[in-house]
């Protein structure tokens, strides 16, 4: 059985973050609105509950889930080191809508699939998301949508798909742009965009000031 809170409502809002954090530290799954699309999110240290969530979306491990962070800082700890490039996209886009890819640190005992030691990592800009992310750490998040079906714009979209594999809905209304954040690796010699999406490739040229390619 699955719940959905309506985050316009304060008491609601409070009751459903509530819900949220509570699930996700018991490893369950829960549905959260951002900037972007609608995600379905685990803690991302609860290697069972990233299994789930790839379960839930009928995805497998060689789809490595992203990992949304509730603030700057939190990096730090999740990466091997953060270069200056890095830097700049975080001051420059976070929160929003770029997730960049960088070595995560080895020390880290988590389990997002097939990674190749890489993790991929992005602030939200959404006060729901945020107000979650501050209160549980980072969690894995994808799409909240079944694969290769198009991603949820709103809580019942997510809901409409996902069913009561999700136990918690936090709905947030009308997901701001119904695009996916655009990506960049930083794990080679070069910067690489291998999603053009919210942020433009224009737009990531001039805060590193050089021509990125995009994936071919």
């Amino acid at each position: 059985m699955s719940t959905v809170y309506d985050c316009s409502e304060p008491s609601n809002r409070a009751a459903g973050l509530a819900a949220a954090a509570g699930a996700v530290r018991s490893g369950r799954l829960v549905v959260l609105p951002t900037d972007t699309v609608y995600g379905i999110g685990c803690d991302a240290f609860d290697a069972e509950a990233v299994r789930s969530l790839l379960e839930a979306k009928g995805r497998g491990p060689d789809m490595p889930v992203p990992v949304l962070v509730g603030s700057w800082t939190t990096i730090d700890g999740l990466v091997l080191s953060v270069p200056r490039q890095a830097r700049a996209l975080i001051e420059a886009f976070w929160p929003g809508g770029l997730s960049i890819v960088l070595p995560h640190a080895p020390s880290l005992a988590w389990d997002l699939g097939q990674t190749r030691g890489t993790v991929m990592l992005r602030m939200p800009l959404h006060p729901v998301a945020l107000e979650l992310l501050r209160d549980v750490g980072p969690m894995a998040v994808s799409s909240a949508n079944k694969t290769g079906y198009a991603p949820a714009a709103s809580a019942q979209e997510a809901r409409d798909q996902l069913g009561d594999s999700v136990p918690v809905y936090l709905d947030g209304g009308l997901s701001g742009e119904n695009i996916a954040s655009t990506i960049v690796d930083l794990t080679g010699p070069d910067a690489l965009i291998l999603r053009e999406g919210a942020v433009s490739r224009e737009e990531v040229n001039e805060v590193l000031g050089i021509e990125v390619e995009v994936a071919r």
